[in-house]
């Protein structure tokens, strides 16, 4: 049935983050330059109908020169909106372990990262900003994707860790 209603369709703001980490199991990290602390490799998805995956690969490229192939879906984290911040779905993606040469050709924006660098994941945990910790603390310890809102698990949704 036609109607002449006209429904507002939400638009909701989303983001694909990667896990990149090196043999020795520690995370690439990234201090971007238009904000204050480190955060990994990642960003908004295109309006475009860029996937999250794309989002991902695309963004890590810009960030660092690295062309990663292939990644599990690590963590979906809905943040909810705040006064003064627009909220939204949060992709991670685990993008494993790269090789120490792969590694050696970051190449970052400096207008956009100031500096990187690899550190143990306790190490990292305390570098990050509050919601991207916990995502990535609740993501790194579990082998399956895990559902979060605003970084914290949710009771009877997030799968019990085998």
């Amino acid at each position: 049935m036609a109607t002449d209603e006209h429904f507002e369709i939400p638009l909701i703001p989303a983001s694909a983050g990667a896990l990149i980490f090196d043999r020795r199991r520690r995370l690439l990290i990234l201090k971007p330059t238009y904000k204050a602390g480190w955060t990994i490799p990642g960003g908004m998805i295109e309006a475009d109908g860029e996937s999250p995956w794309d989002a991902c690969r695309r963004e890590v490229l810009e960030e660092t020169g690295l062309r990663v192939a292939r990644a599990r879906l690590a963590a979906v984290d809905f943040r909810p909106s705040k006064p003064g911040r627009v909220g939204g779905v949060r992709f991670l993606f685990d993008c494993g372990a790269l090789s120490d040469a792969e590694l050696a050709g970051v190449v970052v924006q400096p207008s956009e990262i100031e500096e990187f660098g690899l550190a143990d994941l306790e190490a990292a945990l305390a570098l990050l900003s509050g919601p991207i910790r916990r995502r990535v603390r609740a993501a790194a310890r579990r082998s399956r994707c895990v559902y979060l809102e605003d970084g914290r698990e949710v009771p009877g949704i997030t799968p019990k860790s085998p």
